[in-house]
């Protein structure tokens, strides 16, 4: 099997690293649907188990490699990956400063692979999603159309201040779009996969 042929290997990277934060159920469920649609090899990536500084380096590893061996780490892993799907919480209409600074802390293992998102809260974390559909691009990823947004009644249903349900409870609103964003990864991944072979 050449390189092309196999499966796409999709990290679902948890951006939230507070103690108290909730991204953890959603990024469960996304792996499970993942690993259900089985168009990929999946792994749960949370930013939280890198340590990561504040971006401190004298250039962007693009001009010259990294120095702090965390940074070396966190860069390490997510070159392992053909894609990625971002677990987003909304911070102030925007992504949270430790995946804001995450992106930061990489940049050759990013280019020309998708990024795909679920995000939570009000408005289902979609300003915050094309914040980082903005930062991608940026990044020469290939943010996708299709994203998860657990939003309003259904995120108040599942949140510990909420009725702290299961997500199940409320997985036939967003199982259809976690299909269809899926799906968009499938073929974004194998694509990118392909012309990235090339090169």
């Amino acid at each position: 099997m050449t390189d092309i042929d196999r499966k796409p290997k999709i990290a679902i990277i948890v951006g939230s690293t507070r103690a108290s934060r909730f991204a953890d159920k959603p990024a469960q469920w996304m792996l499970d649907q993942a690993k259900e649609h089985g168009g990929f090899d999946v792994e749960l990536v949370d930013v939280r188990d890198y340590d990561l500084p504040l971006f401190d380096e004298p250039a962007s590893n693009a001009w010259m490699p990294s120095q702090d061996p965390n940074a070396v780490r966190w860069q390490k892993k997510v070159g392992e990956f053909d894609g990625y799907i971002f677990v987003v919480a909304e911070y102030n209409h925007s992504i949270t400063g430790s995946l804001k600074n995450a992106l930061d802390q990489a940049y050759v293992e990013w280019v020309h692979k998708p990024a795909a998102a679920i995000g939570y809260g009000g408005v289902g974390a979609a300003r915050a999603i094309e914040h980082l559909r903005g930062i991608a691009v940026e990044l020469q990823m290939v943010p996708l159309r299709n994203a998860v947004h657990i939003a309003a009644g259904g995120f108040m249903k599942i949140h510990p201040i909420g009725e702290n349900a299961a997500i199940s409870e409320i997985e036939a609103q967003i199982k259809p779009a976690a299909t269809a964003m899926l799906d968009e990864l499938v073929w974004w991944s194998k694509a990118t996969m392909a012309a990235r072979a090339k090169d």
